[in-house]
């Protein structure tokens, strides 16, 4: 929704609210298998293979960068040659790398297995977020809150899954996943009748939109996602191994990491609902700086309070992260699968890739270092969005 329709009261509605839902479900799916299962799965990846700190990063590494880091390149593709096939060869091609990861012999095949899986993320991903814009109507904020929200909860569900499922039956169990990635694409088949009518509707409003795009804004917006999930994602990959290091269960710190996650997908639901009627700018700028104490504080408390910490902590990380999807898109209003690829992608690819520094970093000085600094990247964060351009700036190019 543009600044223009928010200052006139027109209430935020959503075009196609079926259609959003299914790829939500989609989304879910896809990121259960690749950013919600790979980090969780490290300790057993560790213990399998007798990994050390900085081998297990590497295998979120290899995730990383072949699901995020290689997305904007899909995402100049798919701006270029749209096309609705991209959603279910790529949810294939991700079912087929996680499950066949479990049966991986040796350790270069597991890595080209994560691999594989993460290509199919990269490839899905472009194409779904250009859906939710299509489906969005005036509520673009609410559209990817909706989107972005089954992708948080699929990252959330992934470590639930370990102490609920895989502990019992070891990496084997991954086979079963095969079934999700069939109920995947049968929700794909199921929107594409009207993903193909509402591509042909986007072209024409496409040729409409007028104004340069705002190269500047868009890189350090970019900056600020990287920083963002370099802390989410540093966070969730190594938070069972701190629960671990302090005397609990890889049970409970997995059921811990679900509960930094969970919190984040709700963080992420009402952070795109509000940036439909207030200024996103301010509203990223308030969920990185609110994240800092919290941050702070998760290392040094205990029992309930670590808890309550660690929740909060997960909810104003990730409370922005529609939002800047949507800040991005109005930055550059004619390639929405570029932006989409930095934003959803390479952005969190590149913040994933510090997990092979962490990891180094856990194995050089110990888990706390590591954790120290998850309170310094939103302190940066939260400087660079006081440079970002200001909303209505940007309003008159997609007028």
């Amino acid at each position: 929704m543009n600044l223009a329709l928010k200052e006139a009261g027109v209430k935020p509605r959503l075009a196609a609210k079926r259609q959003l839902f299914s790829l939500s479900g989609v989304h879910f799916i896809n990121d259960l298998m690749t950013t919600g299962l790979v980090p969780a799965l490290l300790p057993l990846y560790k213990q399998a293979f007798d990994l050390n700190y900085t081998q297990a990063g590497l295998i979120l590494f290899v995730s990383m960068l072949t699901s995020s880091v290689a997305q904007p390149v899909f995402g100049v593709l798919s701006d270029k040659y749209p096309n609705a096939w991209f959603m279910p060869m790529g949810i294939c091609l991700c079912g087929f790398g996680l499950t066949a990861s479990g049966f991986a012999p040796v350790y270069w095949l597991l890595l080209l297995c994560v691999a594989v899986s993460g290509i199919g993320s990269g490839i899905f991903h472009p194409e779904a977020m250009r859906g939710a814009y299509m489906a969005a109507g005036t509520a673009r904020g609410t559209a990817q809150a909706i989107i972005q929200v089954g992708g948080n909860f699929g990252q959330a569900a992934g470590p639930l899954v370990l102490p609920l499922f895989l502990i019992a039956t070891g990496l084997h169990g991954l086979g079963w996943f095969a079934i999700a990635a069939l109920a995947g694409l049968l929700l794909v088949f199921l929107v594409m009748p009207w993903y193909q009518r509402s591509l042909e509707m986007n072209k024409k409003r496409q040729k409409l939109i007028q104004g340069r795009n705002h190269v500047t804004g868009l890189i350090l917006l970019t900056l600020v996602v990287i920083l963002r999930s370099w802390t989410q994602i540093g966070v969730a990959g190594f938070l069972p191994f701190l629960y671990l290091h302090q005397g609990f269960s890889l049970k409970d710190g997995e059921l811990l990491t679900f509960l930094f996650l969970a919190a984040g997908a709700v963080g992420t639901f009402i952070g795109g609902r509000v940036s439909d009627q207030i200024s996103r700018k301010w509203l990223l700028f308030i969920s990185m700086a609110v994240t800092i104490p919290f941050a702070w504080l998760l290392p040094h408390v205990h029992g309930v309070l670590s808890i309550i910490v660690l929740f909060f902590f997960g909810f104003f990380v990730l409370s922005s992260f529609a939002v800047t999807v949507v800040y991005g898109q109005m930055m550059f209003p004619k390639n929405i699968g570029l932006v989409s690829g930095l934003m959803v992608g390479f952005g969190i690819g590149a913040g994933g890739i510090g997990a092979t520094l962490i990891g180094w970093l856990s194995d050089q000085y110990g888990i706390y270092t590591i954790f120290g600094l998850f309170g310094i990247l939103p302190m940066l964060a939260a400087v660079l969005t006081l440079f970002l351009p200001s909303e209505r700036s940007l309003t008159a190019k997609e007028a």
